[in-house]
């Protein structure tokens, strides 16, 4: 599992088209990894994905860090990505009704470091509960604040884990691995 541009962002609009496509083309040739790719810029990955080649290997997310912008998870599920996924990180409000159709995991958690906002117990269990009813796989990452280790990461008693089902990879893709 590889986390690509992971202090970046591959979708930002100075990040020109021929690159982008280029991380796609390695990602393509490179079948035995899983590679996930997370953005804040959802417009511009919907705009770019029909002119990507969109391998079985690539997990595509956004972040939606509050209520104002749930509208990204309108783009990601306009994508070609096998697996869907949102970054519900740094949670900072509540976020109800969420349309999960199509979306295969959510990773939730709080802000870290000096200054870190709160983040309230009721989102998260919103969250779970929303997961659960839609059957979408649920990761609590951390309740975060100054010291993230002294606060957890347990939710009502237990952590969760939850991974998505990967897709089968195409027969492509396993006669690549095999070699």
């Amino acid at each position: 599992m590889i986390f690509v541009n992971s202090m970046s962002d591959l979708f930002h609009d100075e990040v020109p088209l021929e690159f982008v496509q280029r991380v796609f083309e390695t990602m393509a040739a490179t079948p035995q990894h899983s590679y996930q790719i997370l953005t804040k810029r959802a417009e511009r990955l919907e705009e770019l994905a029909p002119k990507l080649d969109w391998p079985d290997n690539v997990w595509m997310g956004v972040s939606v860090e509050n209520a104002d912008y749930l509208y990204r998870i309108d783009h990601l599920r306009r994508t070609e990505g096998a697996i869907k996924f949102l970054s519900l990180e740094p949670l900072l409000g509540p976020l109800e009704n969420m349309n999960l159709q199509g979306i295969d995991w959510v990773i939730a958690g709080g802000e870290s470091g000096p200054g870190a906002r709160p983040m309230d117990p009721s989102w998260v269990r919103s969250i779970r509960d929303q997961c659960q009813s839609a059957d979408v796989a649920f990761h609590f990452k951390q309740w975060g604040g100054v010291n993230k280790k002294k606060t957890g990461r347990t939710l009502d008693g237990q952590t969760w884990d939850e991974f998505p089902k990967e897709p089968l990879r195409s027969e492509a893709a396993l006669v690549a691995v095999s070699f």
